[in-house]
């Protein structure tokens, strides 16, 4: 998504666009992060734009610790 001015105000049918876009990369397996460095937003704001167009958030990743016995 192009012509995203960096802290500008993204409503109606703009955001609804970018929500699309989003959702469709982040279930094809992009991360926020990822997406939130390429459109120049923050990562509060992916997560947000993510929730509200109704995705399922995956779990974070890394390593599981597992307890010593």
């Amino acid at each position: 998504m192009a012509d995203l001015k960096k802290g500008a105000r993204i409503t109606g049918n703009t955001r609804d666009k970018l929500a699309a876009d989003l959702k469709k990369k982040y279930e094809k397996g992009a991360s926020i992060r990822s997406l939130a460095e390429s459109t120049g937003r923050s990562y509060g704001f992916v997560h947000r734009v993510l929730s509200e167009s109704g995705v399922q958030l995956r779990g974070r990743g890394g390593a599981t610790r597992v307890k010593k016995k």
